[in-house]
C-alpha cells in the first residue's frame, strides 16, 4: 500500500512540477482563492519545515507551551519575496516570518528564514493549484 501512495503523489506531482522543477499551474490560497504565486515562478524543494496550524493572523501570536502545527517536506521555493502575487509576513517569531495570504490573512502557508534572505517556502499542502 506504501507503494501505491508513493505512486500517487508522483502522478500528483507531475500535474503540478514541471521538467524543470518549476510549478505549471497557479498557486493560490485555500480560503480565499487570491492568487499567491503564477505558473513558473517557483521551484519544487523538499526540506522539512514545521509550521503552525492554520488559522486567521491574530491566532498566530506564539502561547506558553507547545504550537499546534505539522512538519511539512513539500514545498515551493522562491529566492525573491517580489516574486509573490499577493502573500503577506506575520511579525518575526525567533528568526522567521511566517508567509500568509494577503487578502484574508489566513496562514501560516509558508516560512521564510530571516537569516536567509534569499529563501521562501510555501507548503505545498497549505495552498490549491488552479
Amino acid at each position: 500500500m506504501e507503494n501505491n501512495q508513493e505512486s500517487k503523489e508522483s502522478t500528483e506531482r507531475s500535474d503540478l512540477v514541471s521538467e524543470d522543477g518549476k510549478n505549471i499551474k497557479d498557486v493560490v490560497c485555500q480560503r480565499c482563492g487570491s492568487k499567491v504565486l503564477c505558473p513558473g515562478m517557483a521551484v519544487f524543494a523538499e526540506k522539512e519545515l514545521f509550521l503552525p496550524s492554520m488559522r486567521k493572523k491574530s491566532g498566530l501570536s506564539t502561547t506558553e507551551g507547545s504550537v499546534d502545527g505539522d512538519t511539512l517536506t513539500t514545498h515551493w521555493f522562491v529566492d525573491d519575496m517580489y516574486t509573490f502575487e499577493n502573500v503577506g509576513f506575520t511579525k518575526d517569531v525567533g528568526r522567521i516570518k511566517y508567509l500568509i495570504c494577503a487578502d484574508c490573512e489566513i496562514g501560516p502557508i509558508g516560512w521564510h528564514s530571516l537569516d536567509d534572505k534569499k529563501s521562501f517556502y510555501v507548503a505545498l499542502e497549505r495552498v490549491n493549484h488552479v
